[in-house]
């Protein structure tokens, strides 16, 4: 093939996303061989596509980078020895008592300087997570559709709006959250709003 077939081929633009193998690949490799100045081309695709990808993404729920490294985080734990647990589920008679065993340990805490959100899993089972949350702000809003959440204060005070329903909330009170509507946590306390969370599966 001569570079202006390579070029008009689309087989860089496979070759960039990875989706070439075979002879089609290897007809790729010879070219970028053969044509040195292929490569520049390649340059350009890549950094076509980045910007593509950047301009079309889309910003993740602000929950989801802090849950994900408490799963990090407790995975490690449980690599490490930790021994798997099962916490009680929260419900309408729940207490912060029941909680202590975990509020108490001294590797349950929130760093001082964390940003808008942080989270230390105490249990993830096949039917529930349960976890510490601590906010400071608030959370943006979001809808569950396969599991439960359930929260219980611990300390700080906040507002949940759940659809346009505003609970306020202090340290001892409980909320369920049901599945299909829009819910939002905002801080209202000078301190984080500290929270037993559990998402529990419909």
């Amino acid at each position: 093939m001569t570079i202006n077939e390579i070029r008009e081929s689309g087989l860089l633009e496979l070759y960039v996303i990875g989706d070439l193998e075979g002879e089609e690949l290897r007809i790729v490799e010879n070219a970028l061989l053969e044509y040195p100045i292929l490569k520049k081309d390649i340059r350009e695709i890549e950094y076509a596509l980045f910007k593509l990808a950047d301009a079309r993404a889309i910003e993740p729920h602000g929950a989801v980078k802090p849950l994900l490294m408490a799963t990090v985080d407790y995975t490690e734990r449980i690599k490490n020895g930790e021994p798997l647990c099962s916490p009680p589920l929260l419900n309408a008679d729940s207490k912060v008592d029941d909680f202590q065993e975990w509020l108490e340990r001294p590797d349950m805490i929130s760093p001082t300087d964390f940003d808008a959100m942080y989270a230390k899993i105490i249990a993830h089972e096949p039917e529930k997570l349960t976890a510490i949350v601590w906010l400071r702000y608030g959370a943006p809003p979001e809808i569950h559709t396969v599991e439960y959440e359930r929260f219980l204060i611990v300390e700080g005070t906040c507002e949940i709006i759940i659809d346009k329903e505003v609970n306020i909330m202090k340290p001892g009170d409980y909320l369920a959250i049901p599945l299909h509507v829009s819910h939002a946590v905002k801080v209202t306390s000078t301190i984080p709003c500290k929270i037993i969370l559990q998402r529990v599966a419909a």
